[in-house]
């Protein structure tokens, strides 16, 4: 038996890992094509993005984040903040900024926080900025108190954050929306005829609940129309249901507004159980146009969140911004609410 001479066996070589240049190669494209591509860049024709994404798939061609990062001084990944929620507005937008976020050829990176803890957007920000963002969405509808903090990255805030501090705040979806939103609904129901309005309120902590309460007072007060109190729930259809038995025993009761779609469904059916027709005896306003409302018995006249443009607009402007820090930044530009009529609105009974 012969001795081992020491030598250590010689490895097979590791096969060379596929570059962007043999991705141009085999698509018959330019290696700015394949980075534009690899990149989710708008502007690119279908045909060749297909191309493309089929060569670097047969060459297991990954793109070199760290390397992209250390070239461009960005990571092209935007940190979103957002309500850990099931609810249609919360869980909508994120689903639009998602989309939205593919046309700017930045990804996301998203961290939940929950209602009940202010001290989780603070921590939710901070995570993302430790994983090099270059930049913050902060898509948090509810009050958070007097938490107050600073990052150094442009920032998108969807709503109302008073304590927030950047080197450029985006602001899109304040109160003053909702408010205009709620208006829409309120005057909507005064021009059919009805004497005043009743609302069903969101909780007061969410700043969207709010804004909708502001907008159904000042549609009330230019119209002369009485206002009563309102009712508050907490966005789901048993606590609109609740506040359907209660408005059943206003016998003035002729008009609601409802501060969703979901609790809406609720007052309905306590209207229906209390021998009250929609919209015979009581017409009811909705809001978020949520995918069932147009199938409804009666169908839900409502108040549709422009989502997707919300998102977009954002976004849109949140990525020129962190592009060009010495551009000016223009202003909001979305839509007037839009005003959906269906069959759960009529002029009151004579």
């Amino acid at each position: 038996m012969s001795e081992s001479s020491g030598a250590t066996p010689a490895r097979p070589a590791r096969p060379a890992r596929a570059s962007s240049t043999d991705v141009a190669r085999l698509a018959g494209v330019s290696q700015k094509t394949v980075s534009r591509v690899m990149n989710d860049e708008p502007h690119v024709k279908d045909d060749v993005r297909r191309r493309v994404l089929h060569a670097a798939a047969e060459l297991g061609y990954r793109r070199n984040n760290a390397a992209r990062t250390l070239l461009s001084g960005r990571s092209r990944r935007i940190g979103v903040v957002a309500l850990g929620s099931a609810l249609y507005g919360p869980s909508s937008l994120l689903v639009a900024l998602e989309r939205a976020a593919h046309s700017t050829g930045y990804a996301l990176s998203l961290a939940n926080t929950f209602e009940d803890d202010p001290a989780e957007v603070v921590a939710a920000v901070n995570a993302l900025l430790e994983q090099g963002v270059d930049g913050i969405v902060i898509s948090e509808p509810i009050d958070m108190g007097d938490v107050a903090f600073t990052v150094d990255v442009p920032v998108l805030s969807l709503g109302h954050f008073p304590g927030l501090h950047a080197p450029r705040l985006i602001t899109v979806g304040e109160e003053e929306d909702s408010a205009a939103a709620g208006a829409v609904a309120t005057e909507h129901l005064l021009s059919l005829g009805h004497r005043t309005v009743r609302h069903v309120a969101g909780p007061q902590r969410w700043w969207s609940a709010r804004g909708r309460v502001d907008g159904w007072r000042r549609a009330l007060k230019i119209a002369g129309a009485e206002e009563r109190p309102y009712l508050e729930g907490d966005w789901t259809p048993e606590s609109g249901y609740r506040a359907g038995h209660e408005l059943a025993r206003d016998r003035d009761l002729t008009a609601v507004f409802v501060g969703n779609d979901d609790m809406a469904i609720g007052v309905i059916r306590a209207l229906h159980e209390a021998g009250l027709s929609t919209p015979g005896d009581v017409s009811v306003v909705g809001f978020d146009d949520i995918p069932c409302a147009a199938y409804l018995v009666p169908s839900l006249t409502t108040v549709a969140q422009e989502f997707d443009t919300m998102a977009r607009n954002g976004l849109t402007r949140l990525v020129r911004v962190i592009e060009n820090p010495a551009d000016e930044e223009p202003g909001d530009d979305l839509p007037t609410p839009q005003l959906v009529v269906r069959s759960s609105t009529a002029a009151p009974a004579k």
